[in-house]
C-alpha cells in the first residue's frame, strides 16, 4: 500500500471515558479515521505508525447531527471510528510513534 495514504488514514485517537474502558477491558484502541478508509488500510496504518501487531479492526460510521444555527439548519460532518484489537502480549502507547 502507498505509505503516504497510510499516513492520512488515521486522523486522531479517541480519548474518552468509553474508549478508555474498552482499552482496559478488551485490549482495543479507538481511532477517528478517514471516512473512505478500509479495514485493511486501517490495520496497515496502525502497524506502520505504532509498531504493533493488529488482530482485527471493527469500524463504525457515525452520521453527522443536524444542528441549528439561528434560523438556518446545518449538519455536522459524517465521521468514521475504528476499534483496533491488538494481538495478545502487545502493548499500545499513544505517546510514542514510529516517526521518532
Amino acid at each position: 500500500m502507498n505509505q503516504e495514504r497510510l499516513m492520512q488514514v488515521i486522523l486522531a485517537p479517541i480519548v474518552s471515558e468509553k474508549s478508555t474502558m474498552i482499552a482496559e477491558k478488551t485490549q482495543q484502541v479507538a481511532f477517528r479515521v478517514a471516512t473512505d478508509a478500509t479495514k485493511g488500510e486501517i490495520k496497515a496504518a496502525v502497524e506502520l505508525l505504532f509498531n504493533v501487531k493488529v488482530a482485527g479492526v471493527s469500524t463504525v460510521s457515525v452520521k453527522g447531527k443536524v444542528k441549528r444555527f439561528g434560523r438556518t439548519m446545518g449538519r455536522r460532518k459524517d465521521t468514521k471510528k475504528a476499534y483496533v484489537s491488538l494481538v495478545p502480549g502487545q502493548e499500545f502507547d499513544l505517546t510514542a510513534t514510529a516517526a521518532e
